[in-house]
């Protein structure tokens, strides 16, 4: 299992990962498969500010996670959200956690305090994994989208990567942030 950086020429494997999620779940809201050329080129804008790791088994990418932007006004930014997605042939083989260990280590040397899980419930299978994350609970917005012929419920679980400080600086964009200590934390797993 090798967990790195995702670059733009993976959008086609994380694709094939990601794709059957939006047509045959409501566990994301995104409604339309974005082409290979879209997708790459969201990998490389979110790498400007947040991680975006893949995970490798025997050369092929069984999982992605990644953080992004939590809410737009500047109050928030010390808060950002986190996704993942494992193919069903890994599924429940500690690639979830495998990506979000590194993942939250970069996000804490970036400056953030909270991590946001959302889910779209019922997802008993994410809410299980996110809590033995150490995420908790906080909140369900009721009916708040819709998709495949139903009104959905999401879930807001919480996790608190970084103390709170008076006046902190606001949290490095991921580009910026020292190359050895990526790596570092991507060889520490």
């Amino acid at each position: 299992m090798i967990i790195r950086l995702a670059t733009p020429s993976d959008a086609k494997d994380i694709l094939a990962i990601y794709a059957p999620y939006i047509t045959g779940t409501s566990f994301t809201f995104e409604a339309e498969v974005p082409t290979e050329q879209v997708f790459a080129e969201r990998i490389r804008s979110y790498l400007v500010n947040w991680p975006w790791l893949v995970c490798e088994v025997d050369g092929k990418i069984a999982g992605y996670a990644y953080g992004s932007r939590y809410r737009e006004r500047i109050g928030y930014q010390w808060c950002v959200e986190c996704s993942v997605y494992v193919h069903d042939d890994y599924m429940q083989k500690g690639v979830g956690k495998a990506l979000y260990t590194p993942l939250f280590g970069m996000l804490r040397q970036q400056g953030y305090r909270n991590v946001y899980a959302v889910i779209n419930l019922p997802n008993e299978r994410s809410v299980r994994f996110h809590e033995s994350c150490g995420f908790k609970w906080f909140a369900t917005y009721e009916n708040v989208g819709y998709k495949l012929g139903k009104w959905k419920n999401v879930g807001w679980w919480q996790l608190v990567i970084n103390d709170y400080s008076d006046d902190p600086p606001a949290p490095a964009r991921f580009s910026d942030l020292d190359k050895n200590i990526v790596t570092n934390i991507l060889q520490a797993g």
